[in-house]
């Protein structure tokens, strides 16, 4: 039996989901970074993105002879942040003159895959804006971004106050209030890493990734090839690649360690498509691409900032 308008579509749709969100995430280098060696997590439900944080050591583990009474004292040291989810959603629609022009299976299809791309480039734009700012935007129902969990260090995040006896809930700040210094970026490298948990990777603006290149003897200037390989531009910086994004803020440049950055995502709904349908008022059918997550951290203390690059 062959399908109706509305089924091809929603048939088709669903069907390229999964390339829909292969090439958003592989489009942009904080996207690269968030999913690039780990999954998005999947979580089933709850009213809370619950993440466990460790922030203590046990005080029961140490060196014993014979029959010397072992600690059993209970431990504190280990916490939960609760986020909250967060909706996401996108709309592909095809009016009814679109249709009458496309009234072939193939034209119809080609017809759809252009509206999925021009879909897929917009979500890539907003999501990659939103994922760096910090989450007030649009009304406040934005996802958390960078310039909440590391911008801003000393703000409530995933419940927990860093002001409130909680300071190893910050990140680390610097400001620059100068031209890019390799001096400031050790710094911060070397702040936010512990023995060989070190930044991932280090995003910033074009203009401080090219003050960075200028400040490296041309001769000694090295790419992690992977990144390059997902077809971003980097240099080495330590151990961890420097790239650049057109969504960062002005001056700033972003010592990310993503072990601790984490895009959830609800096991239900993700890049999840409703059936095409067609309101009674409106000459056109329509279908929404929903998402429910959003962007969590466990260790906020392992994630660094410089700002005021007045070269950035």
């Amino acid at each position: 039996m062959a399908l109706t308008f509305d089924e091809l579509l929603s048939t088709t749709l669903k069907n390229y989901v999964p390339k829909l969100t292969d090439n958003i995430f592989s489009a942009r280098p904080l996207f690269y970074a968030l999913t690039n060696g780990q999954t998005i997590r999947r979580v089933s439900g709850g009213t809370k993105i619950v993440v466990p944080v460790i922030y203590g050591t046990n005080s029961t583990a140490a060196s014993y002879a014979g029959t010397d009474t072992i600690p059993t004292t209970a431990q504190t040291g280990i916490s939960a942040a609760e986020y909250d989810w967060r909706q996401y959603a996108a709309t592909v629609t095809i009016s009814g003159i679109e249709e009458a022009k496309n009234n072939g299976e193939a034209q119809i299809i080609d017809l759809l895959e252009g509206k999925i791309f021009q879909t897929q480039e917009t979500i890539i734009e907003n999501m990659n804006t939103m994922f760096w700012a910090d989450g007030t935007g649009n009304g406040g129902l934005d996802w958390n971004g960078l310039d909440l969990i590391v911008g801003k260090p000393n703000t409530t995040l995933g419940g927990i106050d860093p002001t409130d006896g909680n300071s190893w809930w910050a990140s680390t700040e610097t400001d620059e209030d100068s031209a890019l210094a390799l001096k400031s970026m050790s710094n911060v490298y070397n702040t936010v890493s512990v023995g060989n948990d070190q930044p991932t990777i280090v995003i910033t603006t074009q203009a401080a990734y090219e003050s960075y290149e200028a400040l490296l003897t041309t001769n000694v200037r090295y790419t992690d090839t992977d990144v390059a390989g997902a077809g971003f531009q980097n240099l080495l910086f330590k151990g961890a690649p420097v790239t650049f994004d057109g969504a960062c803020t002005a001056g700033e440049m972003m010592f990310l360690n993503t072990k601790y950055l984490q895009l959830v995502a609800h096991s239900d709904v993700w890049f999840k498509p409703t059936p095409f349908v067609r309101p009674t008022n409106q000459d056109a059918v329509f279908s929404q691409l929903l998402c429910y997550g959003n962007l969590t951290c466990s260790n906020r203390a392992r994630q660094g900032y410089l700002f005021g690059i007045t070269d950035g």
